[in-house]
């Protein structure tokens, strides 16, 4: 509550304030920032409206996923609730660039964010070095040490999609077996309406095969089986949706997971399963040159393989 200090200062509780000091600190001060999930500053929605400078979008979503209220939001950033709503309601816009500034440190922006609307780093405002503008691609949203780190959330991505390809050695452990990552994802009594899935395996016959079975120590006959498996699995889901699985002939450089505009990425090497490698989360954007070349690629593979299921 605010009340009156002996000297004559204004006091929130017991702490008194400067006569001077505005409103806005005040408020900002007795409540702090306003902390929304890692996820949130992730989804699409939120992506578009920090890129489109639509701050009234952004106030929304944090009403949204974090709970906040009007007067909880105006007090993070430095605004009236009279003010948020007029921002909310489309009947003021934001244009100061330390009014921006305000709301990213309201919000806590991560950086990629805070890249999106426009601004510099933390750290880049901290050391006054000039900001590396990632505006324009700001497609790796997250990396994760392993597959397994960011299983839970390529499962959860592929329950919602309506397109999954799959770029994979023997795909064993993605969509072969019962327990894999992907195969309980995929729809079992839906006609196979609204999902297509493409899955590209290396070709068991082939050289690189058994050039990729010498680099992980394990026999080409063990290898070429473990594709054989997977092929088989896969035509067994026939009925529940529409899949299409290819044998590649190349020696396989990158492992990729797309759920419609999203993919995960890792890479194969010498004595280094896919699932080891770190995972990178791509997201669509507009300009960025990632997303847009792995899905390609992906593409010129599928176009100079042979279709087996």
């Amino acid at each position: 509550m605010l009340g009156r200090y002996p000297s004559g200062n204004l006091t929130v509780g017991w702490i008194p304030i400067p006569l001077w000091t505005s409103w806005s600190r005040i408020v900002t001060t007795s409540l702090g920032p306003i902390d929304l999930p890692d996820w949130a500053w992730e989804r699409a929605e939120v992506r578009e409206a920090l890129r489109a400078r639509d701050v009234g979008a952004v106030f929304r979503r944090v009403q949204q996923y974090a709970g906040a209220s009007q007067t909880r939001i105006g007090m993070a950033v430095g605004m009236t609730q009279a003010r948020v709503n007029e921002i909310i309601n489309g009947r003021r816009e934001v244009s100061r660039l330390d009014v921006y500034e305000r709301i990213a440190d309201g919000l806590r922006m991560p950086d990629d964010a805070r890249h999106l609307l426009g601004l510099a780093a933390s750290r880049e405002r901290r050391t006054g070095g000039a900001a590396f503008d990632l505006a324009a691609f700001p497609e790796v949203v997250r990396v994760y040490a392993a597959q397994s780190s960011a299983a839970q959330e390529i499962q959860q991505q592929a329950r919602e999609a309506q397109q999954l390809d799959v770029l994979a050695v023997r795909g064993l452990g993605l969509i072969g077996l019962n327990d894999s990552l992907l195969r309980a994802c995929l729809p079992r009594d839906q006609g196979g309406k609204g999902l297509q899935v493409r899955i590209a395996l290396l070709d068991p016959d082939s050289d690189a095969l058994t050039r990729r079975a010498a680099e992980i120590g394990e026999s080409a006959e063990s290898l070429a089986s473990g594709v054989r498996l997977t092929e088989a699995r896969l035509r067994e889901l026939a009925d529940t949706c529409e899949v299409s699985v290819y044998r590649y002939r190349m020696l396989p450089t990158w492992r990729l997971i797309r759920t419609d505009d999203t993919m995960f990425v890792g890479a194969f090497d010498v004595g280094w399963e896919g699932h080891e490698s770190a995972t990178y989360k791509v997201m669509a954007t507009p300009h960025g040159p990632l997303y847009r070349g792995f899905r390609r690629m992906f593409q010129a593979i599928i176009d100079g393989a042979e279709q087996t299921v």
